[in-house]
């Protein structure tokens, strides 16, 4: 199998970050610290986490990081924008996620980082009161403002490349309508200011003109609209989106889809949050909430697939809510109860409490994001990345396929993606080839390895 042709990770990548609070700072706190050796990646698949290549027998299974050519966390030169001046250590000391004691060894570093002024309008973010912003006649002035933001970091930074990855906050709840249907139309409407842009478009529209892969983070109407799309593929820019998957979504999508494997019922699932960072202040709003709500209630139908399966989930109650309760700062907590069916329709029941860190979990998705978004640049891959939805609660997908939502598939689809640009076989674990060998030859196994033989021994 071929590899596809991809390009040297050479010189430094830049990270910009719309949104530079709670989660931005405490990814790039993480990664300095990292990069002394002060703090381990944890939740990071580039960094940690293996992939097997060919069959189980051989034994391979190097780094993701070993195995794809990575920018490396050395490599890495942050920037962005936000509301708030704050540098990323004034920053993370306000989040509280990480401690004065564990940011100390890098406040230089984080000191450094001072985001340039946002683009945002409050009427899209209602319960944040801005303390620097972008002015201009018209949408697309601000655009142009990010694009030359852009060029000024390029510039001191030192960056030979660059990506997008959104962290800022969720906007009220939009509709796509005739000013996303093309690139034609959105410069129309960005040039009118039109209403129906918000400023997470804004961004995404300047990055895709740029040729820049972008993410978004968050569930607002942003990248995931024909005009973005459009251009993006026009411009080679890799994009990938929306809502990072970090806690309560992602048991969702473990859980639900084991409830589908074994075919039993359910009634109903109740969910409720509460959290106290900005996150949660901006989910206070009715108006950012219906878009929060949209995106973690989408996921159950995808993983239980109720119309083919109309008596077991054709009916259920679903319920998501979400409390801001500012003594808990980052620390979240969800709450879910979950009323299953099994044999003879007996009644049963799931508890889930999940005591989890918003910004802890999050942080890592920015990274592999990040990393993985540049590395599909340069492979020359370009439009929406369906094979980066393991991170998405609202995943990107061509408008005729209906995204997978199943942990384990996202999982499965996106590390076959690289066994295939890196020129490896597909796993899909059939095994037909252990049970039936091919015109009656016998299948034999290859000798176990030096080592595998002392193991045996000693074990005996």
């Amino acid at each position: 199998m071929a590899k596809r042709p991809i390009g040297p990770s050479k010189g430094k990548l830049g990270v910009l970050l719309p949104g530079m609070g709670a989660v931005s700072s405490t990814f790039i706190a993480g990664v300095e610290l990292a990069k002394r050796g002060l703090a381990r990646p944890l939740g990071s698949l580039t960094q940690l986490q293996t992939i097997r290549l060919g069959k189980r027998y051989e034994d391979r299974s190097p780094l993701i990081k070993d195995f794809v050519p990575l920018a490396g966390l050395s490599d890495l030169a942050f920037g962005g924008w936000d509301i708030f001046e704050d540098s990323m250590w004034d920053a993370a000391l306000k989040a509280g996620v990480l401690g004065e004691h564990q940011l100390a060894p890098v406040k230089k570093e984080l000191d450094a980082v001072v985001p340039m002024p946002a683009v945002f309008d409050q009427a899209y973010v209602r319960n944040l009161t801005p303390r620097q912003w972008k002015k201009g006649a018209t949408k697309m002035h601000l655009a142009d403002q990010l694009s030359k933001d852009i060029e000024v970091f390029k510039k001191s930074s030192g960056a030979d490349r660059v990506v997008m990855v959104w962290c800022g906050s969720t906007e009220v709840s939009l509709e796509q309508s005739a000013v996303h249907e093309s690139v034609e139309a959105l410069e129309k409407g960005l040039k009118a200011s039109s209403s129906e842009i918000p400023p997470s478009m804004i961004y995404a529209y300047a990055a895709a003109r740029a040729g820049i892969p972008y993410a978004n983070g968050a569930p607002n109407l942003s990248g995931d609209v024909p005009a973005i799309v459009e251009l993006a593929e026009k411009n080679g820019s890799p994009i990938a989106g929306k809502d990072f998957k970090t806690g309560q979504t992602m048991m969702k999508t473990v859980v639900a889809p084991a409830l589908k494997a074994r075919m039993l019922g359910l009634n109903g699932w109740y969910s409720t949050n509460i959290l106290g960072n900005r996150d949660g202040e901006v989910l206070d709003d009715p108006g950012s909430f219906k878009t929060k709500e949209k995106s973690k209630m989408s996921v159950l139908d995808a993983c239980l697939d109720a119309k083919r399966y109309p008596e077991l989930y054709g009916d259920y109650f679903h319920k998501v809510r979400i409390d801001y309760y500012p003594p808990r700062g980052d620390a979240k907590e969800g709450w879910d109860n979950i009323d299953i069916a099994g044999w003879c329709d007996m009644p049963m029941q799931i508890k889930i409490n999940f005591l989890c860190r918003d910004s802890i979990l999050a942080a890592p998705l920015v990274l592999d994001l990040a990393l993985f978004l540049d590395f599909a640049k340069r492979a020359g891959m370009k439009g929406i990345q369906e094979w980066l939805s393991f991170y998405f609660k609202s995943p990107q997908a061509r408008p005729d396929l209906s995204p997978e939502h199943d942990l384990s598939v996202q999982h499965l689809k996106m590390t076959n993606t690289l066994r295939l640009l890196m020129g490896e076989e597909v796993i899909d674990h059939s095994g037909l080839d252990y049970y039936e060998p091919a015109l009656g030859t016998p299948v034999a196994a290859p000798a176990p390895r030096p080592y595998v033989k002392e193991r045996r021994k000693a074990r005996a």
